[in-house]
């Protein structure tokens, strides 16, 4: 079993509502981007988990790809069998880009298909919610207009296919409770279900993140990146969930360079 999870980045970001629960209620465009992990299951005597690439924090059996892997083996114990799991690691952890909420779902969405478990895109969405808000979005993984927590989700017709799209990830931790903590919910200021009627050269006055400002004031290097990617051609910019990514898009072809003065990688996504 193979399969290559991919992250997202966020077409603006809306906090309306803090709930009863806890969470809070959002508005976002998630949009898929093709810079992904590799994850491999075989049978084997005893299940574990192994991972390589980038360094990933925490315990193993934390780890979504193995909660994934726990929740479907539970309930279908005589269909999923004991798996040795290798987890490589590309997509940077804590960065906006969902990188462990795609490799969790992906595995809900491999074992579905490999073991012949029948489950519905809109179980494995329920279930997918269970490991994570943004989960659910990586069972359909494609544009999709999002509420709730992130799991009532809208078919979207964006299509960045004919432009270049740059990812800067500083090496920054962005505080995702001290970000939300620095918020005032309120409307949403655009509709995003209607991104697909602007042009692109329309988001950056009309479309926002609204962690951007504070986020920015606790780490002004995330602004100075996304100054520079506007300096240097994108169209459009904005900074993916709480960060700490940045992303630029760019007519084809196009290619910013951008100098601060915090560690980063930069990935070229065409």
């Amino acid at each position: 079993m193979l399969c290559f999870p991919n992250c997202k980045i966020n077409i603006g970001l809306y906090v309306t509502r803090k709930r009863e629960d806890g969470y809070h209620d959002i508005e976002t465009v998630f949009y898929p981007v093709h810079m992904r992990d590799r994850l491999e299951a075989v049978p084997a005597a005893e299940s574990d988990l192994l991972m390589s690439g980038l360094e990933v924090a925490g315990n193993p059996e934390d780890n979504l790809v193995w909660k994934a892997y726990q929740l479907l083996q539970k309930s279908y114990p005589d269909k999923v069998p004991e798996l040795e799991i290798y987890l490589h690691k590309a997509i940077p952890m804590g960065a906006g880009l969902g990188g462990g909420s795609a490799d969790g779902a992906f595995m809900l969405r491999m074992l579905n298909k490999e073991c012949e478990l029948g489950l519905s895109d809109e179980e494995l969405i329920q279930l997918a919610l269970q490991l994570g808000s943004d989960c659910p979005f990586f069972i359909l993984n494609k544009p999709q207009f999002a509420t709730g927590r992130g799991e009532v989700m809208l078919d979207v017709p964006v299509d960045l296919s004919g432009y270049s799209m740059q990812l800067v990830m500083p090496q920054v931790h962005v505080s995702t409770g001290k970000a939300f903590s620095m918020l005032l919910p309120k409307a949403a200021a655009f509709d995003l279900r209607a991104l697909h009627k602007l042009s692109i050269q329309e988001w950056k006055d009309k479309v926002q993140n609204d962690f951007e400002p504070a986020v920015f004031q606790m780490h002004p290097e995330l602004k100075a990146i996304k100054e520079q990617l506007y300096a240097q051609g994108a169209i459009y910019a904005a900074m993916s969930g709480t960060g700490s990514t940045v992303y630029g898009i760019f007519p084809k072809g196009v290619r910013a360079e951008i100098s601060v003065g915090v560690g980063f990688e930069e990935f070229y996504v065409v």
